[in-house]
Order: C-alpha cells, then sequence, then structure tokens
C-alpha cells in the first residue's frame, strides 16, 4: 500500500500522510499462454468489429452479409426448384466469391496491425509477459481464422440446404469436407500474405492498397497469360502459370487433390504431379509469411 506526504496550510507540524490506495498486485499470474489467447479473441473479434464503434462494424458485417448471400439463393433454389445437385460446388464457391474474400482482407488486415504500428504500441505487448512469437501468431491465427469464418459460413448454409432438399448425403458431406480443406489452406496463404502487406507500412491507406495490389494485380496478369496460353494451344503453361497468384495457387492445388473442378482456361487444371509443386509453393508462402512478420517485429519491437 503506497501512501503519500502532503504538508498542510494549518501550521508548521499540521503535515499529514494520506492514503492513495495504491496495493501490491498478489492475485494469479496467467503468463504468457494466457495473453496469448487474449490477444487472439481480441484480434478476432476486432477483424468483425466486435468491440469497437459502430462505424467499425459496418464493413465486414456487410461483406460478411454479401458473402452468404449467393449460398442463400442457391440453397433456396435448390429446395423451390428439387435439385439433385448444387450448381456449385463446395470447393468453387471461394473462387467464385475471391473479390469480396479480397475486399474483407485489405479492409481487415491493416486494422489488425496498422494501428499497433503506428502508435508505437508493439514495444508495450513485448515489455511482458507477451513475446515476439506470441504476437506473431496470435495476429496470425485470428485473421485466418477471420477468413476461414468468412469463407466457412457459406459453405455451411450450401450443406444444410443441401440436406433439406434431399440431396445424397454421402456425396454432399464428401464435398462439403473438401470444400472446408480448401478454404482451411486458403485462409492460412491469405492471412500471411494480407499480414505481411499491411505490416510493411503503419499508414492503413497505405496497407488497404498494397493488399489489393497484390491480390488483383497478380490473379490479373495470371488469368490474361493464361487466356494467351491456352489461346495457342500451350495448356502445359497453363498449369505453371498459376504458380503465380494467390487465387489461383489455391485453385491449382483444390484441382490436384481434392477433385476440384478448375477455373483455369480450357479446365486445364495441374495433375497430382504438378499438384505437389503447387502445395510446397502454398506452404512457403504460409511459412515465409510468418517468417517474415517475425523479422519485421524483431526491428519494431525494440
Amino acid at each position: 500500500m503506497s501512501t503519500e506526504i502532503r504538508p498542510t496550510s494549518t501550521g508548521p507540524d499540521a503535515t499529514r500522510i494520506h492514503n492513495i490506495g495504491y496495493r501490491n498486485y498478489d492475485g494469479a499470474r496467467l503468463g504468457r499462454a494466457y495473453a496469448r489467447r487474449s490477444l487472439f479473441a481480441q484480434s478476432l473479434r476486432g477483424a468483425y468489429g466486435l468491440g469497437r464503434s459502430a462505424k467499425s462494424k459496418v464493413l465486414p458485417m456487410i461483406l460478411f452479409a454479401v458473402m452468404c448471400l449467393p449460398a442463400a439463393i442457391i440453397v433456396a433454389v435448390a429446395v423451390a426448384t428439387d435439385l439433385k445437385k448444387l450448381p456449385l460446388e463446395y470447393t468453387n464457391y471461394a473462387i467464385f466469391t475471391q473479390a469480396i474474400i479480397g475486399l474483407y482482407l485489405a479492409s481487415q488486415a491493416p486494422q489488425s496491425v496498422s494501428r499497433d504500428l503506428r502508435f508505437k504500441t508493439v514495444p508495450l505487448y513485448f515489455s511482458r509477459p507477451i513475446e515476439r512469437m506470441d504476437y506473431v501468431l496470435a495476429k496470425y491465427g485470428a485473421m485466418a481464422s477471420a477468413l476461414f469464418v468468412l469463407t466457412g459460413v457459406p459453405l455451411v448454409i450450401l450443406y444444410v440446404g443441401s440436406l433439406l432438399a434431399k440431396m445424397d448425403f454421402v456425396e454432399q458431406t464428401k464435398g462439403f469436407g473438401q470444400g472446408l480443406v480448401s478454404i482451411t489452406m486458403l485462409s492460412l496463404l491469405f492471412g500471411g500474405i494480407g499480414l505481411v502487406m499491411a505490416a510493411l507500412t503503419p499508414r492503413r491507406g497505405f496497407g488497404v492498397a498494397a493488399v489489393i495490389a497484390t491480390l488483383t494485380i497478380s490473379y490479373g496478369a495470371v488469368s490474361i497469360l493464361q487466356a494467351i496460353a491456352s489461346s495457342v494451344g500451350e495448356d502445359a503453361a497453363v498449369k505453371w502459370i498459376g504458380l503465380f497468384s494467390p487465387i489461383t495457387l489455391i485453385d491449382g492445388l483444390q484441382t490436384a487433390f481434392l477433385g476440384a473442378t478448375s477455373s483455369f482456361p480450357a479446365g486445364a487444371g495441374p495433375s497430382a504431379g504438378v499438384g505437389v509443386i503447387y502445395l510446397l509453393v502454398v506452404l512457403g508462402l504460409v511459412f515465409g509469411s510468418y517468417a517474415v512478420l517475425m523479422s519485421r517485429y524483431r526491428k519494431v519491437g525494440l
């Protein structure tokens, strides 16, 4: 308990000692694991504006609703018309809605890390008990989890709707499982890339622009080159060109190993042999993003 000595004006011998109420903390020390979990939960909630101002909730919730809208329409049509098969495969839903995923990542990845860099609060996190690895893991895990929720809920809507429409249970369950595997890889890949781009600058606007540019320019360039290669009959080149864009990496990966229908020109998706290269590139980008973030926060955490 702390005290403070304050002189009064009633006389030279009237000095009083006031108790100002500070006490030593004698509660439980929860340690790094608790701090890491708390940062993860806070970052995940923040990715959807929870615990923040009403204005911060508008964009992520609108994008979430827009992401789910096509799935709800597909289910309504399937139930009303008694379809025997969904018109859009589970594995292709994220490819179909990639623009929404890109906008969500561009808006929320800078929110997750740029403010800490701008207001120089990162060293406060690293004072104790949390360490650099804990911070990076919590932020990366939260961003990947937020993307998994964004892309996973529409698949749940499709799956429930397919069962309500009395489609084949085994076929739909298999497709749903393949879709979950696909969006897991997408969430890890996109989450890492988005955080790396956002962590390069403390300015949120620059982070948003960097994420959008990385996703759109790479996809646009790859799509154009694939179309040109396909038009001249170079289908083998189409598969290799797909290695240079995040969304085509996921497309090729799920085509090779999950039986998905490729969106490459003329359906020229990679075989299992080439798919191994796709898998290695995806894993390299995921672990590379983590390494870059660790390096980045080694500098700003001082």
